[in-house]
């Protein structure tokens, strides 16, 4: 299951590595390598709550199975894509088997491990997921030192294939015994909503959020989850129960999932951006300067379920967003001269929040349901994360952007081509720098400052919502001794 997960969590974030090599052998404008990077991501969201489903009804691991084998025909047919809308669809298919993939790893453990044993089982996948996309990233790192960007989908196709053999060598198909009428409703307005909003944050993240697409497609996601809560009440067995929020344990589960990767996924828009243009590193080496994240988070994750029964959900799951909270704060006071090493003190701490807060919230979701419906409680853990990196990664990119070219210098002196390049991406910016010669010092310069004012404002906002959520956490979470199905 630890395998199938890192294949899906892997896969959204290895692509960012490549995107630049993309851009020059695809021609690729700038939203074509957005959906390039977030097809998979909207097609997973959308989908992973009623395929959870599916996979109660007729076998987790033979909707698991059929996922990677949909995951590795489409990632191997994306290694031949010659245009970018090629490859782009290839990309969505990729996210569909993914969303076939991602509630089955986490329900299976949770429905064939014994009691005694469960909480055990859920820490070791917290810490694989939030892992995963370091481990994505460092492998996609190695493969583009030696091959182009498609050697990342073969590999991924090679992925999906051992994952197919081990779930059928080693997982048992566990499903919902007592099977009820499907809520056919509930998982299309599902389905509608969350690609919907999806599709709107990162939209309007790119184009602007008064864009008419914008705001039609973020109308119609409102409309359906309210559609979606109204039939959800009524339905005799709804494939969510919109009446779950109010048990504390799957409310503030979802908050902190939802919340922690807003966090990670941001980060991770800024943190790549440090380390290959203020520290030089190339896409492997910045890669590998993050893994000391996956080095903590899963110890952490594994002495979880321990804390837990010592001093309550609630003390645990508010100190991992603390702990998160002080590391993105720590690596928001770095100057443009601080080097790796204060970078490295910052991800750590952060790396121990990830891992305290992940098994704590993901533990609250499942075991606020039951058996039965432990492929709609991974799907709920699984889409409140594919929601939070995309909603992360659109409000800490647009206060990145917004401060990072209002903190330029006058650039009134270079030609317009090269000034709207310079405040349009740091990137561009340090690029014009090095063809001006005399000049390229100074206007350098101004790009690094400017970008760790960019980077400083954007972690310091994901920061106060931290600390908001580690406050909420604290007070309305289950406390010791608390069930989590408890309302």
């Amino acid at each position: 299951m630890c395998l199938s997960l890192v294949l899906v969590v892997g896969s959204v974030s290895a692509l960012n590595l490549a995107l630049p090599e993309l851009a020059v052998d695809l021609d690729a404008s700038t939203t074509a390598l957005t959906w390039i990077a977030d097809g998979y991501t909207v097609a997973l969201a959308a989908l992973v709550l009623p395929l959870g489903a599916l996979g109660d009804r007729w076998g987790r691991r033979n909707v698991l199975v059929v996922g990677a084998v949909v995951f590795g025909a489409a990632s191997l047919l994306a290694s031949y894509a010659d245009t970018s809308d090629a490859l782009i669809i290839w990309r969505v298919v990729m996210g569909v088997g993914a969303a076939m993939i991602m509630p089955g790893t986490l329900s299976t453990i949770t429905a064939a491990f014994p009691a005694d044993q469960r909480a055990r089982g859920v820490a070791v996948w917290s810490g694989v997921a939030a892992a995963g996309a370091i481990l994505g990233m460092l492998a996609a790192g190695a493969l583009l030192e030696q091959w182009t960007w498609r050697s990342i989908f073969v590999g991924s196709a090679a992925v999906a294939v051992a994952a197919a053999v081990a779930a059928l060598a080693w997982a048992p198909n566990t499903r919902d015994e007592d099977q009820g009428r499907p809520d056919v409703a509930g998982a299309v307005l599902s389905s509608v909503a969350i690609g919907t909003l999806v599709f709107a944050i990162i939209e309007g993240n790119e184009k602007g959020w008064t864009e008419p697409v914008v705001m039609v497609t973020a109308v119609v996601a409102v409309v359906c989850f309210a559609g979606y809560a109204v039939l959800g009440a009524r339905h005799d067995e709804p494939l969510l129960d919109p009446r779950l929020f109010g048990r504390p344990g799957f409310r503030s589960g979802a908050i902190t999932v939802l919340v922690q990767f807003m966090a990670v996924f941001g980060f991770f828009f800024v943190g790549l951006q440090y380390l290959q243009l203020i520290l030089e590193y190339s896409p492997l080496e910045a890669a590998v300067a993050l893994v000391p994240v996956a080095i903590v988070v899963l110890p952490a994750s594994r002495v979880t379920p321990w804390l837990v029964e010592r001093i309550g959900t609630n003390v645990v799951m508010s100190s991992g967003l603390a702990l998160l909270a002080a590391g993105l704060f720590w690596v928001a006071r770095l100057d443009v001269d601080a080097g790796y090493l204060p970078f490295l003190g910052g991800i750590l701490v952060a790396g121990l929040g990830i891992g305290l807060s992940t098994s704590t919230a993901t533990s609250a979701i499942v075991g606020s349901l039951g058996a039965g419906q432990q492929g709609v409680a991974s799907a709920v853990n699984d889409a409140t994360r594919e929601v939070g990196s995309a909603v992360g990664i659109a409000v800490m990119g647009s206060v990145f952007g917004s401060v990072y070219a209002d903190n330029l210098p006058d650039l009134g002196a270079l030609p317009a081509e090269a000034r709207e390049a310079v405040q349009d991406s740091p990137a561009a910016g340090l690029h014009v720098a090095a063809q001006l010669g005399e000049q390229a010092g100074s206007l350098a310069d101004a790009v690094r400052l400017a970008f760790m004012d960019g980077l400083e404002a954007s972690l310091l906002v994901i920061c106060v919502v931290l600390v908001v959520s580690a406050i909420g956490a604290a007070l309305r979470a289950p406390r010791r001794g608390e069930p989590p199905t408890a309302t």
